[in-house]
Formats: structure tokens, C-alpha cells, sequence
């Protein structure tokens, strides 16, 4: 039999773990801080997710519009995903929405617990060949996974467990909102 308060506090200790251990990317956090405010009023920023990362990415999308002057999109129509799903595969959906709705210069975000989804395979590749700006990506589970070795500046969670991994996610994404929004944001925490 389970003991409940062993549980909660191994899962909460968990994520304190990984929190503390976060710090060692502040840098990161800091270069993709510093790259989403050169994304104010005339470019977009583009962010994807499948499944729980999907959520996470229609949540800091709509987050960081609302409270900056930064365009983020996120693409989680669900005709548009089964129309570009069908006509073009699963794996190729998000990169079509790329060729689509993307522009040179522009700013890919990209969400993968595994780092190894086709479909963020093939739209990190498309947004390489239309001159994208910067790939950013969330991954967990393996360091050296795929989507990882395509981005520019990529942060990873170092736990194989998808709760884990997603919620990590949503805490940075939203952590950068409250940095932009923040009118004087201290940068060393």
C-alpha cells in the first residue's frame, strides 16, 4: 500500500530538484528573454506542442501577447490541424503551417517532452531552410535527443517522466512572460 505523504513528498522534491538545477541555464533563460523583446510589434514569434505541450504552447502564446507587444501565434486549430493532417500527414502539419504563416526572420518555438516528434523534426528542418531567426526548443527525457541538435538555443529537462517535463515547461515559458512584463526585470535571480 501506497504511503500517501512519502508520495507527495518525493514528487514535490521532484520538481524542487529540477527547479534548483534550472538555474544552471539562467543564461539561457536570459539569451531566450533577450530574444523574444527583439520580437516587439513587426515580427511573430510561432509556437507549437503536441498533446499536454500543445496546451502549454496555446497558454505562454496567448499570455505573451496579452501582455506584451509581442505577436506569438500558436496554430491549435483543430481544422487546421486535421486539414493539413490529411492532406499533407501528421508529420508534416506544423511545417506546412510554417510555409504558410512564417515569414525570414521569424522566431520558432518549439515544445517536445521527447525531442523526438516528427512532425517538430520536420518543422525545425523547414523553419532552417526559410531563414528562420532562431529555433528554440523544450525537451526532456534524452540530453542528446533530435529536436535538440536542430535548435539554436534549447532548454532540457532533465527527468523522462511527461508530467514532470510539461509542467517544467509551462513554469519557464511563463517565468519569460513574467520577465518581460516585469517593467524593470532583475535578471540574476
Amino acid at each position: 500500500k501506497m504511503d500517501q505523504n512519502n508520495f507527495i513528498l518525493r514528487y514535490l522534491n521532484k520538481y524542487q530538484e529540477i527547479i534548483t538545477d534550472s538555474v544552471d541555464q539562467k543564461k539561457k533563460f536570459i539569451e531566450i528573454y533577450k530574444l523574444l523583446k527583439k520580437y516587439k510589434n513587426n515580427k511573430k514569434v510561432h509556437v507549437f506542442g503536441n498533446g499536454g505541450s500543445a496546451a502549454i504552447a496555446s497558454h505562454f502564446s496567448m499570455d505573451l501577447t496579452n501582455n506584451s507587444k509581442i505577436r506569438c501565434y500558436n496554430y491549435n486549430e483543430s481544422s487546421l490541424i486535421t486539414c493539413y493532417s490529411n492532406d499533407f500527414k501528421y508529420e508534416n502539419w506544423i511545417s506546412k503551417v510554417i510555409e504558410k504563416y512564417g515569414d525570414k526572420n521569424d522566431l520558432l518555438i518549439l515544445i517536445s517532452s521527447s525531442g523526438m516528434s516528427k512532425n517538430m523534426l520536420n518543422a525545425a528542418k523547414t523553419a532552417k531552410k526559410l531563414k528562420f531567426n532562431k529555433i528554440v526548443t523544450l525537451t526532456g527525457f534524452n540530453k542528446k535527443n533530435n529536436l535538440k541538435k536542430l535548435g539554436d538555443c534549447n532548454l532540457w529537462v532533465n527527468s523522462k517522466d511527461y508530467n514532470v517535463v510539461e509542467n517544467i515547461h509551462q513554469v519557464w515559458l511563463l517565468m519569460l512572460v513574467d520577465m518581460i512584463k516585469a517593467k524593470n526585470p532583475k535578471l540574476n535571480f
